[in-house]
């Protein structure tokens, strides 16, 4: 598990198209590019880290630090977690957890938070194990 170089792009762009194809999404380019560009400004808050096997990217965790009124520690949100298909339930996705988990101490934050879709049961599996439901439901509107 590392941090996201410029140079992974294309195979994080594979992963990133994955992850739309699984939540049934289509994110647009401009906002891709815009998004991987964050990645890699040292002023943004967001982060990318990727899981490699053999020079192969078979995941990635994007994260986002962000003031509370909470707490006077900032906040981690696990925006979004990929593992290909044939690596999972093989620990990589518990790995890139656990290197944001990480980052977050390293960061001095209060807590690391994120969401998942009622029908992501084998998902659940995991997070069930390595943190605690909130018990919060979600509400949004689109703008």
């Amino acid at each position: 598990i590392r941090i996201a170089t410029e140079a992974d792009f294309s195979q994080w762009l594979l992963l990133w198209k994955g992850y739309q194809v699984f939540y049934k999404a289509d994110i647009d380019e401009s906002t891709t590019e815009t998004t991987w560009s964050r990645f890699h400004n040292v002023a943004e808050p967001m982060h990318c880290a990727v899981a490699e096997v053999e020079g192969h990217l078979i995941g990635m965790v994007h994260y986002i630090q962000h003031r509370s009124c909470w707490t006077t520690g900032d906040y981690i949100y696990l925006q979004d977690l990929f593992v290909k298909s044939d690596f999972r339930a093989k620990g990589v996705g518990r790995a890139l957890i656990q290197h944001v988990y990480a980052a977050a101490a390293e960061l001095g934050a209060s807590r690391v938070y994120w969401l998942t879709h009622e029908s992501n049961s084998d998902a659940m599996l995991l997070y069930d194990r390595i943190a605690d439901k909130s018990g919060f439901i979600q509400y949004r509107k689109l703008m």
